[in-house]
């Protein structure tokens, strides 16, 4: 099982990135996707998350509204675009994926999430 993260790089305050996660050798249906983020001297934080099959979706109140994460099924890649990113949005991004589940809705735990990719460092700077 790999989760390999792409994208990140340094941008400006009010720019946009979009990061990718292609996911290999794991099948994405009834697990929860998500992507966390952790900057330094920080606990990880949950970005986004979705259910598959359900489509319930849900995003931290820090970037509900710049944020928005999709998922395309027949390539099995996860997308995280990021609008209007600010400083505070700097840290490094992770994806992620549960064990199977039965629960209809994702969650922004990071503890729930089993498999992770390596990260990919996004900077906001002027």
């Amino acid at each position: 099982v790999q989760l390999q993260a792409s994208g990140g790089g340094l941008v400006q305050p009010g720019g946009s990135l979009r990061l990718s996660c292609v996911v290999s050798d794991l099948a994405l249906a009834s697990r929860r996707i998500g992507w966390f983020r952790q900057a330094p001297g920080k606990e990880r934080e949950g970005v986004s998350c979705i259910r598959t099959e359900t489509g319930w979706t849900d995003y931290g109140d820090s970037v509900a509204g710049r944020f928005t994460f999709t998922w395309n099924t027949a390539r099995n890649i996860l997308y995280l675009q990021m609008n209007n990113l600010k400083p505070e949005d700097s840290a490094v991004y992770y994806c992620a994926a549960t064990r199977q589940t039965l629960l209809p809705r994702c969650a922004l735990d990071h503890t729930d999430y089993y498999y992770w990719g390596q990260g990919t460092q996004v900077t906001v700077s002027s």
